[in-house]
């Protein structure tokens, strides 16, 4: 957790994530990015270089047939508050939409649940368990599937909502989280999409390419979150 507490402080500080008297939502879905984001955030608050609130918000999107009972004791060990909001999203997407690509909507539909929980909460933050590796299979899911240079954002404010959106995990590596995750309690996910998505396509091609290009993995990120390596057409003064 040490590994975690670090990379995520780092995040904090340099895209100033969080602030004093910040009431931040934590999105748990009951998976290893969430549970350890939301102890991450409860260790980090004891070493009181900032004052804020965090809650633990999770879309039941089974309609209350899941068991959630190990994420409420992990929450109550924590001191951390939990709030379930039962939804019917899983019906929708899959039964009587029957999405082909159902992550998007389902995403979708679960960011508009979080938001308005946040709302009711009065959290003027959300936050989010992404990582380095989802930063990097975005921008490639990005480019493959719509034709864009464009990735997930550490920081951004939602004016819908009147939300400002984090995540903490931005510069943090997936196998910090798998080795944090070790002593917390994970929730199996139901899904019936599960590992059967379009990002997880785009997980297992990301792999090959580090596989047979070292450094590859390094390159990437350094792309992908330095400004300065950019170096694409609107630097051209094309009016000339």
């Amino acid at each position: 957790m040490q590994k975690v507490l670090s990379s995520m402080r780092k995040a904090i500080e340099k895209y100033h994530l969080i602030q004093n008297g910040d009431k931040i939502a934590v999105g748990v879905s009951g998976g290893k990015d969430s549970m350890v984001l939301l102890k991450a955030l409860s260790d980090f608050k004891k070493f009181n270089l900032y004052n804020y609130e965090i809650y633990a918000v999770t879309i039941d999107i089974y309609s209350g047939m899941f068991d959630y009972s190990k994420l409420k004791e992990f929450c109550n060990s924590i001191n951390v508050p939990l709030i379930i909001e039962k939804t019917d999203i899983k019906e929708i997407v899959f039964n009587i939409r029957k999405e082909k690509n159902p992550c998007s909507l389902c995403a979708k539909m679960r960011r508009g649940a979080l938001n308005s929980i946040c709302n009711k909460l009065g959290c003027n933050k959300l936050a989010l368990a992404h990582h380095l590796q989802d930063v990097v299979t975005t921008f490639f899911m990005s480019l493959i599937y719509e034709g864009r240079l464009s990735t997930m954002l550490p920081i951004s404010y939602m004016s819908k909502s009147n939300i400002t959106l984090i995540r903490p995990l931005f510069l943090t590596e997936e196998k910090k989280i798998i080795n944090a995750s070790k002593n917390i309690p994970i929730l199996k996910s139901q899904c019936p999409a599960n590992d059967n998505s379009k990002r997880q396509e785009i997980k297992e091609f990301i792999k090959k390419i580090e596989t047979e290009f070292s450094q590859s993995k390094k390159r990437l990120e350094t792309a992908i979150l330095t400004p300065e390596s950019y170096n694409l057409l609107n630097k051209i003064d094309i009016k000339k």
